[in-house]
Formats: C-alpha cells, sequence, structure tokens
C-alpha cells in the first residue's frame, strides 16, 4: 500500500475544505486570524488522527448496527481529551476557541473518515489517512486565515504589516465564505491549467 499517496490525497485529491467542501461553518468561523486558524487546524489533525487510530483497531469489535454512535462516542471521547488539553497548557487561546473546540465532535470530515477509510482498513494506513486529511484541513486553514487577516486587519498572527485602511468584510463570515470560494476557484484553476486535472467537479454527471 502507498502510504503517500493516501496522505498526499488528504492534502490535495480530497481537501477537506477545498475539493470535499465539508465543515466550512467552523473552517469560516475561526479563521479571522492565523493563530487561531493554525490551532484549530492541529486540533483537528490530532482528533482525526486518533479517531482513525482508534476506529481501525476496534473495528472487528463494533457491531455494524451500531457503528455510527460507536463512532460518535470515539469522536466525543478524543475531543474531550484536545478540550481538557487545550484549556490546561493554552489557556489565553482557550477563551477565544473553547467553544469551537468542542464542536469537532460535530465536525463532517471527521466521521466520514471513520466510517469511509478507517472502519474498512488497517491501523497504520488509516493513521497515515488521519494524518494527510489533518494536515489538508490544517493547510486550508493557514491560507484562508491568512488572507482575511492581511486583507481584514493589515495583520499577520496579530503583528501589524500594512499601514493602509484594512477591509473590514474580510473579518466578518461573510467575508470568509467570499474568501473560501475564491481560493476553491484559484485551485481548480491551477489544477487545470498547469496538471491537466478537470477541477473539483471531475467525474461529476452532466447535466443534459
Amino acid at each position: 500500500m502507498n502510504y503517500w499517496k493516501i496522505f498526499k490525497n488528504g492534502i490535495f485529491g480530497e481537501n477537506p475544505v477545498f475539493r470535499l467542501a465539508l465543515s466550512l461553518c467552523p473552517a469560516v468561523a475561526v479563521t479571522s486570524g492565523v493563530k487561531n486558524g493554525f490551532l484549530m487546524g492541529i486540533a483537528v489533525l490530532f482528533v482525526i488522527t486518533m479517531v482513525n487510530l482508534t476506529v481501525s483497531v476496534l473495528k472487528k469489535f463494533i457491531h455494524p448496527k451500531v457503528r455510527i454512535p460507536a463512532y460518535m462516542f470515539i469522536i466525543a471521547t478524543w475531543v474531550t481529551v484536545t478540550d481538557l488539553m487545550m484549556a490546561a497548557h493554552a489557556r489565553d487561546v482557550y477563551k477565544d476557541m473553547g467553544l469551537y473546540i468542542q464542536l469537532i465532535v460535530a465536525f463532517a470530515i471527521i466521521l466520514s473518515r471513520a466510517e469511509v477509510f478507517a472502519s474498512k482498513q488497517k491501523v497504520i494506513p488509516s493513521v497515515v489517512d488521519g494524518l494527510g486529511m489533518g494536515m489538508g484541513f490544517l493547510i486550508a486553514l493557514v491560507m484562508i486565515s491568512f488572507v482575511r487577516e492581511v486583507l481584514g486587519k493589515g495583520a499577520i498572527w496579530g503583528e501589524p504589516i500594512i499601514a493602509s485602511k484594512p477591509l473590514l468584510i474580510m473579518i466578518l463570515p461573510t467575508g470568509g465564505f467570499f474568501v473560501v470560494g475564491l481560493l476553491m476557484g484559484l485551485l481548480n484553476w491551477i489544477e487545470i491549467k498547469f496538471f491537466g486535472g478537470k477541477g473539483a467537479g471531475e467525474g461529476a454527471p452532466h447535466p443534459h
């Protein structure tokens, strides 16, 4: 099994935000600044990797009829661990992001990878898939938050870099979805123009 191909798939081929368009609302909610986007990405990377690991290890013991509640219990457990760790060791950040960390339990990308991949694969491929998907989510959040913080606040990681008046709409939810759409379009254009791909709509049925 090609582990690099599995890892790369989470970053490029099936990037959770830019290709699968999953978990867009929380992705927009926390990306008004690079710091929050980066830390949320790290939290999701940890949770999705540990959930994939746990589901893969326990898949033979989980009855198919209760697999979804079992997966949700596993996800909630690792989100709780992440929430408590951040509350204990990053209290300043936790004051701003605590609510969003708890909402990770509802992120569609985590449940979907547990169901689609980890429940059918061995431990190592499942861990690699979790790392790839988590890294893809992290990169997407950093890209979105970078654009929003520079244009909306004239800063990076809270440090001012532009003296001109910022575009305040970029730090609002409307600006967040606008940036996500622009980045999706840009990445699709790059793939089609330079790598011979067909964009995010590849394989979709065409209307007659």
